[in-house]
């Protein structure tokens, strides 16, 4: 392979990598010659010619992306997207504490305050390139608005794909260390071609209702300071009393963030059901906006405020500043459900010894007050839904066709990359300059060119109201009772059924 980095250019780009870390105190003046050499190790580099730190030194993701390109040159490493990530990881770590001084330095900001806590785990996680900054960047993002208020619509471009080469390898690598990619024990882990390179991940331990738990960031986050909250244990996602007890604790500790989790079952859980976690962080979702249809009472949470949320799914929220109270109304509400059968609108408790129903539970706080909604949720499958019956359904899933997780919930629409070409293709059809789309949008393209006048101008804006338009009836689909006059009325006989003596 020809080499296009001299040794002379990649001998300043360590000198600049280092002066970067230690001119903004991420590192100390006395380990630069430790860095140097193990940063030479890494890159098989026997020599050295030391030189001045350049008067204007680049960005330090530019200076990795160097090292990482010489990497490749001089067959350190081989060119595929998994190899420099692993390698890249390896890199970052050098200039990341070790965990123990990253939970010492969280611990220490938190003497003064949660927010301050965590603004500085947020910050070190992106300075080191754990936080994927510049990948999240190419997601595509814009707002939506309906009666129920503004979505967020996101199409994600941010994990990158393998090449044909990873997939193949991919098939020959099959490790059971670490259990899954939820697990403590990715702390530090190399990473290989089906693993992603996990040398500068750091999490924060804490303790959630007497058990040790950890915090981390997302490394491609779908919203600001998404986080992550794991359990030490390797262990199957319980979705019961103590899931929302553990909610609450999360928010006694990190008051200025919300925590939710996806449902315990398949279909409308998440991806990684295997571990148990939440998902949390610092973001105002459309479903925290949304306001209440009606309230009820429960004779016994007196303590407590409910009400049904005028939301395309079905949503109950509590509200309350007693914690445990909130703990025991939502422990009784989600039991009742986990039972509830209504034939009428479809939904069943269980079929065959089967379970069906489950709920997404996302907690925040509004002062003093702990605010819960639990999300109605039901896994059935049919002949003519055999995706879900309460899932997208086929006329959607040209755009969305995916799970239903707890991020989709609160109104925050995660659509998968395919559709950045997908819709160009779609926006040069409607104004004449291609003659056809992807099949699987050929029907919805030309309803939208009946519908109105469509010109370069407005072609953007048309596009992206109308999958708007698809991720609100997603979500709708989704919903348990729908929003006529049957759903609405299915509904309210189960806060009937709740709140009967």
């Amino acid at each position: 392979m020809n080499k296009n980095i001299s040794e002379e250019t990649i001998d300043q780009i360590i000198t600049d990598f280092l002066t970067y870390y230690i001119q903004t105190g991420q590192v100390d003046a006395l380990d630069r010659i430790y860095l140097t050499n193990r940063l030479l190790d890494l890159l098989d580099k026997k020599e050295y010619r030391q030189v001045k730190p350049s008067v204007e030194i680049k960005k330090p993701l530019e200076l990795l992306d160097t090292l990482i390109t010489y990497a490749v040159e001089t067959e350190v490493i081989e060119e595929l997207s998994s190899s420099k990530d692993v390698f890249g990881a390896k890199v970052m770590d050098l200039i990341t504490p070790r965990p123990s001084e990253v939970n010492h330095l969280f611990w220490q900001h938190y003497d003064k305050g949660p927010k301050e806590a965590t603004d500085a785990f947020f910050n070190l996680s992106r300075q080191n390139n754990y936080i994927k900054t510049r990948e999240i960047a190419k997601n595509i993002e814009y707002t939506h608005p309906t009666e129920y208020g503004d979505l967020e619509i996101t199409i994600n471009l941010s994990k990158p794909e393998k090449d044909p080469k990873e997939i193949a390898l991919a098939g020959q690598t099959q490790t059971d260390y670490p259990e899954c990619k939820l697990c403590m024990e990715n702390e530090g882990y190399e990473g290989h071609v089906t693993h992603p390179g996990r040398a500068n991940h750091r999490i924060v331990r804490m303790d959630v209702s007497g058990e040790e738990w950890g915090f981390q960031y997302s490394p491609y986050a779908y919203y600001n300071e998404h986080a992550i909250f794991l359990s030490r244990v390797h262990r199957k996602m319980d979705v019961g009393g103590q899931a929302i007890r553990n909610l609450l604790d999360i928010l006694t500790t990190l008051p200025h963030y919300f925590v939710g989790s996806n449902a315990g079952l398949p279909i409308v859980g998440g991806s990684i059901l295997s571990h148990d976690h939440y998902q949390g962080g610092r973001h105002t979702f459309p479903l925290e906006r949304a306001k209440a249809e009606y309230s009820f009472e429960l004779s016994d949470a007196q303590t407590v405020e409910t009400s049904v949320i005028k939301w395309p799914m079905s949503v109950i929220r509590l509200s309350g500043t007693d914690k445990e109270a909130v703990v025991e109304t939502a422990d009784r509400i989600m039991k009742s459900w986990e039972s509830y059968t209504d034939e009428s609108v479809g939904i069943y408790a269980e079929t065959d010894g089967t379970p069906h129903n489950a709920v997404t539970p996302i907690a925040r706080r509004d002062g003093e007050k702990y605010e819960l909604d639990l999300v109605l949720r039901n896994n059935r499958t049919s002949e003519n839904y055999p995706d879900g019956i309460f899932h997208p359904h086929p006329p959607v899933q040209h755009i969305k066709k995916e799970n239903i997780g707890l991020i989709e919930v609160m109104g925050l629409a995660i659509l998968p990359p395919r559709l950045k070409e997908e819709l160009q293709t779609v926006r040069e059809y409607l104004i004449g300059k291609q003659t056809s789309v992807d099949p699987i949008h050929q029907e919805w393209a030309d309803g939208l060119k009946e519908r109105e006048e469509i010109t370069a101008e407005n072609v953007q804006a048309i596009v992206n109201e109308a999958v708007g338009d698809v991720f609100l009836q997603v979500l709708k689909d989704a919903g348990v009772f729908k929003r006529n006059k049957e759903g609405k009325e299915a509904f309210k006989r189960f806060i009937d059924h709740l709140t009967a003596p």
